[in-house]
């Protein structure tokens, strides 16, 4: 039997996090996009994310295009950020902190 290490489990959580995300930002349109919206971008913006999140969701998986999936689920979470605290939704900040604290980790292993 086959010990199921923590860098696979974490892995595992992030790619499910952002096939969530893409799920969320593709077909509940009805409810992120007023807030896209009210944050000040276009109508299709959403899609744009969501199609960037599915992106990581695919890269993390596997080890040879993982850095490739750390790197854009940082940027992503910090435009995540950036826009909730440009926004003054300061609260709204700590998720996708924490997931990039973890996405950080998970590059500081491959290292």
């Amino acid at each position: 039997m086959s010990a199921i290490s923590w860098i696979q489990c974490l892995t595992g959580a992030l790619s499910a996090f952002f096939a969530l995300g893409f799920v969320i930002n593709t077909f509940a349109v009805k409810k992120v996009g007023p807030e896209y919206q009210r944050w000040g971008y276009p109508d299709w913006f959403h899609f744009v994310s969501g199609a960037l999140e599915l992106l990581v969701a695919l890269l993390l998986p596997a080890t040879v295009t993982r850095p490739f999936g750390i790197v854009l689920g940082c940027a992503i979470m910090l435009a995540a950020m950036a826009t909730v605290i440009y926004h003054r939704e300061h609260p709204r900040a700590v998720p996708p902190f924490i997931v990039f604290i973890l996405l950080a980790i998970l590059g500081w292993t491959m290292f």
